[in-house]
C-alpha cells in the first residue's frame, strides 16, 4: 500500500493567517486546493504533515511505501513525472530543500524527527532546477491564481462534456466554458476569450453577472445580480459575491455579497464583509505594497504595486469598511466603523481605526458556530480547540493587553 503525504514547513509561518487553521496544502490556488490538484495527479489520498495543534484535525496515514512532498509546490507535468518515477530511497531536491522523496516507515520517522534528508540512510539525492513554483507568502496566492485556474480547468475538465448553457446569456468563446450539473445561469454575460471559466455543481450565476475569465466558482456559490468579476478570481465552495472583484480568492464559505471593491486579495473560510466594503489595492504614490510577516514579524516589501487584504478564518467587517492597500487580518476579528483600521490587525480584535479591544474567545466561538448553523454544520470540538490554540498563541500582537 502507497501513501501520499503532503508535510509543511517553516513557510506555514510566512502564510499566516491562512495557515492558521489549516495545513499549507489546503489552500485554495486556482480551482484546486494543493492537496487537491496532488490527489488527482498522483491517484493517492493525502495525509498531512502539520502542527502540533493541527494534527488531530488533520492526520498523517504512513504505510510501507510513502511518497512525500513539500506542501507549498504546486504540481507540474514535469514535476508529477519525476515524482512518479522516484524509487525507494530517492529523493528531490532543489537548492538543499526537499521537494519530494519516496520513504519507508522508518525512514519516515527519522524525517519527522527532523533529521536532514542527506542523513537518512540509503537516499540517492537527486537535484533538479527550475522545475518548482512555490505559494510561501499569502500574496503568492493570487499572483499564481490566474495560471492555476487553467491548468485546474484542463485537469478536470480533460474528456468531460459541460452541461448546457441557457440562450439567454451571452457567451464567448464557448469551448473554454465548463458548466456542472445543477448549476443556473440566466442573463449573464460570460467572457472566456481571456481564459476559462468553470462553474461548480448547483452554483447560481444571477441576472446581469459580467464575468471574465479566467474564473472559477466550486460548488454551491452564487454570484449576485449586476457583479462584475475580472480575471483571475476564485471562489471556493459555498461563497457569495457581489460588486466588484478582481483576482482574489475567496476559501470556502466566505462573503462579498453587496457592492464594494475587492482586489488582488484572498479571504478566508467563514469570512464576510459588510455592504460597500472597499479594499484599496493600489498605493496613491504607486510605490510597492509592504505587507506584515508574521515570521519576521515586522512589514516587508511585497515586490507588488498591486496588493489588496489578505484575512484570515472567520472574520468579519461592518457596512462601509474601508481597508488601506496590503491589509492583513487575522482569525475571528470583528472590524467596524468609519476610517481605516491599521495595516495588520491580529486575531481576535474587535474595532477599528478608533483602537481595539480583545474579541473574547467565549463570544468568538459562540459567533462562529451560530454561522456554521446556518449553512446546517457544527463548529467541532477539535475546531473549537484549534480557534483557542490560535486565541493564546496570537496574544503576543494584541499589544493593548499589555
Amino acid at each position: 500500500m502507497r501513501s501520499l503525504i503532503l508535510f509543511d514547513d517553516d513557510n506555514w509561518q510566512g502564510l499566516l493567517p491562512l495557515t492558521y487553521t489549516k495545513p499549507i496544502c489546503e489552500l485554495r490556488v486556482g480551482i484546486l486546493t494543493i492537496r487537491e490538484k496532488w490527489e488527482i495527479r498522483l491517484g493517492l489520498k493525502a495525509s498531512f504533515i502539520t502542527q502540533d495543534f493541527l494534527s488531530e484535525k488533520y492526520p498523517i496515514v504512513i504505510e510501507d511505501d510513502n511518497i512525500i512532498i513539500n506542501s507549498t509546490i504546486l504540481p507540474n507535468d514535469e514535476l508529477v513525472q519525476l515524482i512518479n518515477n522516484l524509487q525507494p530511497n530517492e529523493a528531490l531536491i532543489e537548492d538543499d530543500e526537499l521537494i519530494a522523496a519516496r520513504l519507508n516507515n522508518d525512514q519516515l520517522q527519522l524525517l519527522t524527527e527532523d533529521q536532514p534528508i542527506e542523513e537518512l540512510i540509503g537516499i540517492d539525492v537527486k537535484k533538479y532546477g527550475d522545475i518548482v513554483n512555490q505559494i510561501i507568502r499569502p500574496y503568492d496566492l493570487f499572483i499564481n491564481n490566474g495560471v492555476e485556474i487553467k491548468k485546474d480547468f484542463d485537469l478536470i475538465t480533460f474528456d468531460r462534456t459541460s452541461t448546457t448553457l441557457s440562450d439567454t446569456n451571452r457567451v464567448l468563446n464557448f469551448d473554454q466554458v465548463f458548466i456542472e450539473e445543477g448549476a443556473e445561469i440566466e442573463f449573464a454575460t460570460l467572457n472566456a476569450s481571456t481564459g476559462p471559466i468553470y462553474i461548480g455543481k448547483n452554483c447560481k450565476v444571477m441576472e446581469g453577472a459580467i464575468i471574465r475569465g479566467p474564473f472559477a466558482m466550486s460548488d454551491h456559490s452564487q454570484v449576485k445580480m449586476g457583479a462584475k468579476i475580472y480575471e483571475a478570481t476564485t471562489l471556493g465552495p459555498h461563497c457569495k459575491v457581489g460588486g466588484e472583484v478582481q483576482n482574489s480568492i475567496l476559501t470556502a464559505y466566505s462573503s462579498k455579497g453587496h457592492e464594494g471593491y475587492l482586489g488582488n486579495s484572498v479571504l478566508g473560510e467563514w469570512c464576510n464583509l459588510g455592504a460597500d466594503t472597499n479594499s484599496s489595492n493600489l498605493k496613491n504614490n504607486y510605490d510597492q505594497v509592504k505587507v506584515w510577516n508574521y515570521a519576521s514579524e515586522s512589514f516587508q516589501k511585497s515586490g507588488l504595486q498591486f496588493c489588496g487584504l489578505i484575512m484570515g478564518d472567520h472574520t468579519k467587517c461592518g457596512i462601509n469598511t474601508m481597508f488601506n492597500t496590503g491589509t492583513v487580518i487575522g482569525v475571528s476579528a470583528n472590524l467596524y466603523g468609519s476610517g481605516y483600521p491599521r495595516n495588520f490587525v491580529p486575531s481576535f480584535a474587535w474595532g477599528g481605526a478608533r483602537g481595539f479591544m480583545t474579541y473574547q474567545s467565549k463570544k468568538a466561538l459562540d459567533t462562529a458556530g451560530r454561522v456554521m448553523a446556518r449553512r446546517n454544520m457544527k463548529l467541532s470540538e477539535i475546531d473549537k480547540k484549534i480557534l483557542l490554540h490560535i486565541f493564546y498563541y496570537s496574544a503576543r500582537w494584541r499589544n493593548w493587553e499589555d
